[in-house]
C-alpha cells in the first residue's frame, strides 16, 4: 500500500448558495452562502482528542479517510466563479420570462408547440382534452440552489458536476384539489415547458436545453441546462427543478395511506377508492418539501462538525455499490443519505430519542448510519419520525416517514433494492468491525456494482410489448409494474434457494425539448441477478404444505399449476411437492426460472430469456461429475490408510497425510481411473511413523532407511492383495539431503498413490548443517534448500490439504473455483512458474476474506473476484495473508508484513523472493513462493489479471467467458510445438485378440503411471538454459520462450561464456547470443517430441 500523507485538509463548511439574494447571503443562512469559518487550533486539538477517545477506527484509517476526501473533494474556489456566473444569468432570464394566461389544456399545449416547437412532457396518462381545469404560467416566487453543490458534498468521481436549482411555482396557478388525478403534475410539466420556451427565446446559442426525468421518476420532468460558453477544464450542468410551497396541499391528504388517483367511472366500487397511492403522494410532497429539506440539511451541517464529511463518505460508499437516487439505481442516493443522517441526529430511536449524536466524528456518523440500515427492517417495521397521529402498517416498500414534513424519504426504493442495500450495509458493518485486516479499500475504493462479480447468475428477461396495468391505484411505469411482478413470482418460487434477488430496470435518457418523451424500446429487457444459497440451490424436490391445509394447498397449486403434485414420503407425511430434473446447479435453477416465467407470463417471454453464469463452469473438464470423481479417489485413499494401519511394522503409524491436489479436490484434471486404466498422475501421500531412537542420526542413512520401509510396505501390500501393484522409485539421487525414495501403489480399481515417508528428525539435522560454520558454502546452501523443501512438503502441505478439504465442505464452490483459476494460469502458460499451492492460497483469500462481498457462492463470482484480487495485489510491498481459522490477531498480520519489509531490505531487487504469501500456519510467507515466480512473471500475472478485469468491466454481461482464457503466443520470442502424442499420453497398442489387448493395456498403463515426457523435457530445458531463456508452459502442446535481454546484447569475447555465441558481423572483437544454434539444440534434445519451433 502506498504511504499515506499525514497532512490534514481543512474542511469547508459552506452550505447554500442563493441565486436570488446575493446581497444578503451572510444574513439569511438558509437562502444564502455562509461565511467561511476560520480554522483554529482548538479544532485541531479536538480532533486529536477524538483519536485518543477512540472515535475513529484507527489513526491509519483516519489518515486514509482524510486523503480520500481531499482527493475527491472538488476545488470549489476554482469552479465557483464560472458556475455562479451561469447561475446568475439563468436566474435573471427566468425572472424575465413573461406570464402566460390560463388556457385549456389542449389550447395551451398547442400554442406552446406552435410558437416554440416545445412538446410539454406530460406524464402518462396524458391529460384529456376536455378537462375543466386550465394551465397557466407565472413568475416563480423564489429560486434557490439545493443539493450537494450547496452542501459542498460533491465528489470528483461522478464526472461532470451537477447543480440543482429549484424554481418555486406560485400558488396562484394551482387549485385546492390539484393533488388529485395528476392535475398537479400536468401543471408542473407545463410550467417547466414554459421555462424552457422562455430560455430558448433568450439564449439559444449560449445554453443547450434538454428534458429528463428527475431520478427516473416520470412524474418529475426537469430542464437540464448546459453552458455552451464554458471554456473551463471541467464540465457542469444545471438542473432546473420545479418546486411548490410547503403548504400548497394539506399534509393529511398526501400521507402514504391515502389515495389521490380516483377512478373515472362512477360505478367503481368503494374498495377501489380506498387503495393507497404512496408513490404518487410522495412525489407531490417531494416538490413541496424542497426548501424544507434545504433547511434540515443546513441545520445538520451546523449542528455536527462531521456531518458534511460523513455525507461525502456515504455518497462514495453508495456510488461504489451502484446506488443512487434514481429509481433504476435503487432509489437511495446522497440526498436520502443526508436526510436520514440529519433526521437520526434528532430522533428515530426508541421513545423518540436520537440515534446519532452531533458530537460523533464523520467516521462515527457514517458507521452509525450504515449500522442503522443493516439492523432496521423498514418494511416490516416502518419508522414514523416525530408524528403520533399516523399509523403505518407493514408495507411492500421501506418507509421512514418524516412527520414534520409529511414524506416517506425512501419512497423511490423497491423491495429488492432495499434488500440489496441492507445486505451491503451488513457487509460494511462487518468490514468496519474487522480488527485484524485493513478494510479501507473494501469499504470505499472497490466497486462492487459489477454484476458478474456480485451475482451468481443473471437472466435477461425481455419486456412484453403489451403490459398489463399493475394491480395498484398508485402511479407506476409499465416496466416497473412488470419488474415488481417478476420479483414477486421469483421470490415465492425460488424460496430458500437464493439469498438475494435483484432486478435491474432500463432507464430513460434525457431528450431534446422539441421532442416527445422517450419510451422503452421494444428490444429492452430487465436483468435479474441472484445470489445462490449453495446448500439449497440444486435441491431436486421442494416440499409444500400438507394436504390437510386446504387453503395453503390451493394457493400452492394455483401458483405452481400442473407442476404441483401430492406425494407420500417415508415419514408418512403427504405433502404438495415439486420435482425438478436432475442436472447441474445452473440447469436446475434455469429450469425453475423458465417454468415460473412461462407459468405467470408467457411462453414467448420464457423462451427469450438469456442466462449468464454457467459458461464459466463449462470451461472446466467434467464439471458436473467432479464431486463424484474426487470422492472415489478419497475412498481409495481411505482403503490405503486401512491397509497400512493393519500392517505389522517395526514402528507404529502416527499419521497418513494426503498432500496431493487430487485428494483435496483442487486439481484441474479430474483423477479419472478404472480397472485397466490406472490414474496417470499418482496422488501424493505422506507417512509419518512414531518417534524412535532406532532411527539413524545421519541424513543419508535416514534416506536409506526410508527406502527399506517403503520396500517392506510394498511387499506387505502385495501379500495382502495380489492384484495390488507396489513399486519403489528413486528421485533426487544427486542430493544427499533431499528425499530420495517413494513407493507407487496401484490398486486393481486403478487408484494410484505415491507414498513418501516423513521423519521429523530430518529438520533438526538440516538445521544443524546450516549452523555448522566448518562446512563449505555449497553444502550449506544445499542444506538450506533441503530444509525449505522439507518445510514445504512435510509441514505446510499436510496442513494446507487438510484446510482446503475442510473449507471445500464449508464452501461447496471452492473446489471448482480453485480448479478454474488454475486453468486460467495454465491457459496463459504460467503453470511452470506458479506453484499450485500459491493459487490455492489466492482463492482461499477470496473466500475467507471476501470483502466487499460475502463469500462467493458460484464458480463465476469466485473466479472473477480472485482475478480482481490478483489485479489489485501490490505484491512489491503488501503480503498475501490467509487466515484459515479466523483467529489471527492484528499483531500476527503485522508480523507477516514486517517479514516482507525485511526481505525487501535484504533483497531490494527481488531476485530471490518476489511474492510473499503467509498464513497463520506459515508466517514466513515463503513456503510456496520460494521457487517462483520471478519478478518478470509476477508482473505478467498482474498485467493479465488487469486486462481480464478491464474486459469484464467493458463487456459486462455480454462477456464471453472463454475470452478470458485465450492467450496469444505473439509475445514470445519463440514457441516450441510438441508432438500431440507426447503432450498427453500415448495411445495404447491394439492387439488382434481382445483378451490379450486388455492384458497389454493394463501392463502398459501401470508403466505409464507418473510418466510425463513433456514435463521432463521442460524441466531439462529449464536446467540447461535457466540463465538464457525464460520458458512458459501450461496445458497443451506449446512451450513459449523469452530470451534474457541481458544476454542478447553483443559483448566482448571471453572464455567460458554460459551460452552459445557467434561473432558479431563486421566486428571480430565481440560476440552475441547464437539463437539459431540454441534453438537447434532445443530441437535436438526433444527429438521426436518436438514437431517444430516457430520464431
Amino acid at each position: 500500500m502506498t504511504p499515506l500523507s499525514p497532512k490534514r485538509r481543512k474542511l469547508e463548511c459552506d452550505s447554500y448558495v442563493s441565486v436570488k439574494d446575493q446581497a444578503t447571503m451572510e444574513k439569511d443562512a438558509p437562502e444564502g452562502k455562509l461565511a467561511q469559518p476560520k480554522a483554529s487550533s482548538t479544532q485541531t486539538t479536538d480532533e486529536n482528542a477524538l483519536y485518543a477517545a477512540g472515535q475513529y477506527k484507527s489513526s491509519i484509517f483516519k489518515l486514509q479517510v482524510d486523503e480520500l476526501l481531499a482527493e475527491l473533494r472538488p476545488n470549489y474556489g476554482k469552479r465557483t466563479a464560472s458556475i455562479n456566473q451561469s447561475l446568475h444569468k439563468l436566474n435573471s432570464l427566468i425572472e424575465g420570462i413573461q406570464d402566460r394566461a390560463a388556457l385549456p389544456v389542449a389550447e395551451a399545449t398547442k400554442l406552446l408547440q406552435k410558437t416554440h416547437k416545445i412538446i410539454v412532457p406530460f406524464p402518462d396518462p396524458i391529460p384529456s382534452k376536455d378537462v375543466a381545469y386550465k394551465l397557466a404560467y407565472a413568475k416563480p416566487t423564489k429560486t434557490n440552489i439545493v443539493g450537494s453543490y450547496a452542501l459542498k458534498t460533491m465528489v470528483k468521481s461522478e464526472g461532470s458536476l451537477t447543480i440543482d436549482m429549484i424554481v418555486v411555482m406560485p400558488n396562484s396557478i394551482f387549485q385546492e384539489k390539484d393533488f388529485l388525478n395528476y392535475r398537479y403534475f400536468y401543471k408542473r410539466a407545463y410550467y417547466i415547458a414554459c421555462v424552457a420556451a422562455g430560455l430558448q427565446d433568450f439564449t439559444a446559442k449560449e445554453f443547450k436545453l434538454s428534458f429528463e426525468f428527475l431520478n427516473g421518476n416520470t412524474l418529475h420532468p426537469i430542464l437540464v441546462v448546459e453552458d455552451r460558453t464554458n471554456k473551463n477544464d471541467f464540465n457542469f450542468e444545471i438542473r432546473i427543478i420545479p418546486a411548490a410551497h410547503k403548504e400548497l396541499f394539506a399534509e393529511a391528504k398526501l400521507r402514504p395511506t391515502k389515495n389521490s388517483i380516483r377512478p373515472k367511472s362512477e360505478e367503481a366500487d368503494k374498495e377501489a377508492m380506498l387503495l393507497q397511492s404512496p408513490f404518487y403522494n410522495a412525489s407531490i410532497k417531494s416538490d413541496c418539501n424542497a426548501e424544507a429539506y434545504l433547511q434540515v440539511l443546513h441545520s445538520a451541517s451546523k449542528q455536527a462538525a462531521g456531518y458534511t464529511d460523513s455525507c461525502m463518505l456515504g455518497r462514495i460508499w453508495l456510488q461504489q455499490r451502484g446506488f443512487s437516487g434514481s429509481v433504476a439505481d435503487g432509489g437511495f442516493g446522497n440526498f436520502e443519505w443526508a436526510c436520514l443522517t440529519a433526521l437520526l441526529m434528532k430522533g428515530g430511536g426508541p421513545k423518540g430519542r436520537s440515534v446519532l449524536s452531533p458530537g460523533y466524528s464523520s467516521y462515527q456518523l457514517f458507521k452509525a448510519v450504515v449500522q442503522f440500515l443493516a439492523t432496521s427492517n423498514l418494511i416490516n417495521k416502518p419508522v414514523v419520525y416525530e408524528k403520533t397521529d399516523i399509523t403505518i402498517e407493514k408495507s411492500k416498500v421501506p418507509i421512514f416517514y418524516d412527520g414534520p414534513r409529511g414524506q416517506n424519504i425512501l419512497y423511490k426504493m423497491t423491495t429488492w433494492s432495499y434488500e440489496s442495500l441492507r445486505q451491503e450495509a451488513r457487509t460494511a458493518v462487518d468490514m468496519l468491525n474487522e480488527s485484524s485486516f485493513d478494510q479501507f479499500e473494501a469499504v470505499f475504493i472497490l466497486r462492487t456494482a459489477q454484476p458478474l462479480q456480485r451475482y451468481d447468475s443473471l437472466a435477461k428477461i425481455s419486456i412484453p410489448e403489451i403490459l398489463k396495468k399493475p394491480d395498484s391505484s398508485d402511479h407506476s411505469m409499465p416496466v416497473t409494474g412488470f419488474s415488481n411482478k417478476v420479483f414477486e413470482v421469483l421470490r415465492e418460487g425460488l424460496m430458500d434457494r437464493v439469498k438475494l434477488i435483484n432486478v435491474e430496470m432500463p432507464s430513460l435518457a434525457g431528450w431534446p425539448v422539441k421532442s416527445s418523451c422517450p419510451t422503452i424500446p421494444k428490444e429492452a429487457f430487465i436483468q435479474v441477478g441472484v445470489i445462490f444459497d449453495p446448500a439449497n440451490i440444486d435441491r431436486l424436490v421442494d416440499h409444500g404444505p400438507s394436504a390437510e391445509e386446504k387453503k395453503k394447498s390451493a394457493k400452492f397449486q394455483k401458483f405452481w399449476g400442473e407442476k404441483a403434485e401430492l406425494r407420500r414420503f417415508k415419514d408418512g407425511s403427504i405433502l404438495e411437492s415439486l420435482v425438478w430434473t436432475q442436472g447441474s446447479t445452473y440447469s436446475v435453477y434455469q429450469g425453475i426460472l423458465s417454468y415460473l416465467i412461462e407459468r405467470h407470463f408467457t411462453a414467448e417471454v420464457s423462451n427469450s430469456m438469456i442466462f449468464i453464469g454457467e459458461g464459466f463452469e463449462k470451461i472446466l473438464p467434467g464439471s458436473s461429475t467432479a464431486a463424484k470423481v474426487f470422492d472415489a479417489l478419497k475412498q481409495s485413499f481411505n482403503e490405503l490408510e486401512r491397509n497400512i494401519r493393519s500392517m505389522e511394522l517395526t514402528l507404529q503409524l502416527r499419521q497418513l497425510s494426503p498432500i496431493s491436489p487430487q485428494l483435496r479436490s483442487s486439481s484441474v484434471d479430474l483423477p479419472l481411473f478404472n480397472e485397466g486404466r490406472p490414474l496417470q498422475q499418482p496422488a501424493d501421500v505422506l507417512i509419518q511413523f512414531e518417534g524412535s531412537g532406532r532411527w539413524p542420526d545421519d541424513l543419508a542413512a535416514i534416506q536409506r532407511t526410508k527406502i527399506a520401509f517403503l520396500l517392506k510396505i510394498g511387499g506387505l501390500l502385495r501379500e495382502a492383495n495380489e492384484t495390488t501393484s507396489a513399486r519403489v522409485g528413486l528421485e533426487n539421487t544427486e542430493s544427499q539431503f533431499l528425499n530420495c525414495g517413494y513407493l507407487d501403489v496401484v490398486y486393481r480399481t486403478g487408484a494410484a498413490f505415491r507414498i513418501r515417508i516423513h521423519h521429523d528428525r530430518e529438520q533438526v539435522l538440516l538445521e544443524r548443517q546450516i549452523k555448522d560454520k566448518f562446512i563449505d558454502y555449497r553444502t550449506r546452501e544445499d542444506a538450506v534448500s533441503a530444509l525449505s523443501e522439507y518445510n514445504r512438503i512435510c509441514i505446510q502441505l499436510p496442513f494446507l490439504s487438510q484446510a482446503i478439504s475442510t473449507h471445500c465442505t464449508r464452501f461447496p464452490l471452492l473446489s471448482s473455483t480453485i480448479r478454474l483459476v488454475k486453468q486460467w494460469f495454465a491457459r496463459h502458460m504460467l503453470s511452470n512458474h506458479v506453484a499450485e499451492e500459491l493459487i490455492e492460497l489466492l482463492v482461499m483469500r477470496a473466500f475467507l476474506l471476501p470483502y466487499p462481498w460475502r463469500a462467493p457462492s458460484s464458480t463465476m463470482s469466485g473466479f472473477l473476484r480472485t482475478i480482481l484480487l490478483l489485479s489489485r495485489w501490490d505484491w512489491r510491498s503488501v503480503p498475501l495473508v490467509v487466515d484459515f481459522t479466523g483467529t489471527m490477531t492484528k499483531k500476527e498480520v503485522e508480523g507477516i508484513s514486517t517479514r516482507l519489509e525485511a526481505w525487501r531490505k535484504i533483497d531490494p531487487g527481488m531476485n530471490r523472493t518476489v511474492l510473499f504469501a503467509g498464513s497463520n500456519q506459515d508466517p514466513t510467507g515463503t513456503a510456496f513462493t520460494g521457487r517462483g515466480p520471478s519478478k518478470l512473471v509476477a508482473s505478467r500475472i498482474t498485467a493479465l489479471a488487469r486486462s481480464a478485469c478491464n474486459l469484464v468491466k467493458n463487456q459486462g454481461v455480454d462477456l464471453n467467458p472463454k475470452s478470458l482464457f485465450f492467450s496469444s503466443t505473439s509475445e514470445y520470442d519463440f514457441v516450441i510445438h510438441l508432438a500431440p502424442a507426447v503432450a498427453g499420453l500415448k495411445e495404447t497398442k491394439k492387439s488382434q485378440f481382445k483378451n490379450l489387448e486388455v492384458q497389454l493395456v493394463a501392463s502398459e498403463s501401470e508403466d505409464l503411471v507418473g510418466y510425463h515426457p513433456h514435463q521432463s523435457y521442460l524441466e531439462e530445458l529449464e536446467n540447461l538454459y535457466s540463465d538464457t531463456i525464460v520458458f512458459f508452459h501450461g496445458t497443451g502442446a506449446l512451450i513459449g520462450g523469452l530470451w534474457n535481454p541481458q544476454h542478447v546484447a553483443a559483448r566482448p569475447f571471453k572464455v567460458n561464456l554460459p551460452f552459445t555465441t557467434k561473432p558479431v558481423a563486421h566486428n571480430d572483437e565481440e560476440v552475441q547470443l547464437d539463437k539459431t544454434a540454441i534453438l537447434a539444440e532445443i530441437s535436438r534434445i526433444g527429438g521426436e517430441m518436438v514437431s517444430r519451433i516457430a520464431t
